[in-house]
């Protein structure tokens, strides 16, 4: 194998108004749009690049493969979004929701999907997803191929062999996954 490409996060907590040199660099990855994987924890903003290509790739495969399933099931599929309220979101790969009220920061979601990158947050997400009603989460390793079905039950991920929104499993997904080829 190749040498690996782990995500360069960057955590930033600062006083309010952040200084004028943050306020610059946030400006300028306003600008330029790379500032579309960022997400605030609780106030903490956690500035993270685009992701290796096998993660988008893998991304890609996951939205043209539930899609036609969210549909049949009268759920609306989507990429990237904006998961919880200004001061405190998430941005996940993709996921499906129930038809409603479009907005830029969605309260919740009925099934999230995450792509795993070296060094990412993935995991540490699922406090979140449970405490914003997230039923089920899809996450999707490209490096392990291995992907994990887990359903919400008491405030808690557990793994399910089958999605109750879709007509779906882990291993099914599996199988039909064109896996990228490692470096």
């Amino acid at each position: 194998m190749g040498a690996r490409s782990n995500i360069q996060l960057v955590r930033v907590l600062t006083v309010d108004p952040p200084p004028a040199e943050l306020e610059a660099v946030l400006e300028h990855r306003r600008r330029i749009g790379a500032d579309t994987h960022d997400e605030i924890w609780d106030g903490v903003l956690h500035m993270a690049p685009a992701a290796h290509e096998r993660h988008a790739d893998v991304q890609a495969q996951l939205l043209e493969l539930l899609g036609p399933l969210a549909r049949a099931a009268g759920l609306r599929t989507r990429g990237e979004f904006n998961l919880g309220e200004p001061d405190n979101y998430r941005v996940p790969d993709g996921g499906m929701r129930r038809p409603g009220p479009q907005a830029v920061f969605l309260p919740g979601a009925d099934l999230v999907f995450e792509v795993v990158s070296p060094g990412d947050e993935t995991w540490d997400k699922l406090p979140f997803y449970a405490a914003h009603g997230v039923e089920e989460l899809l996450i999707v390793d490209p490096e392990t191929r291995k992907v994990e079905w887990l359903g919400l039950r008491d405030g808690r991920y557990l793994p399910i062999e089958r999605s109750a929104l879709i007509d779906l499993g882990a291993e099914q997904l599996y199988e039909r996954l064109e896996w990228p080829e490692l470096d």
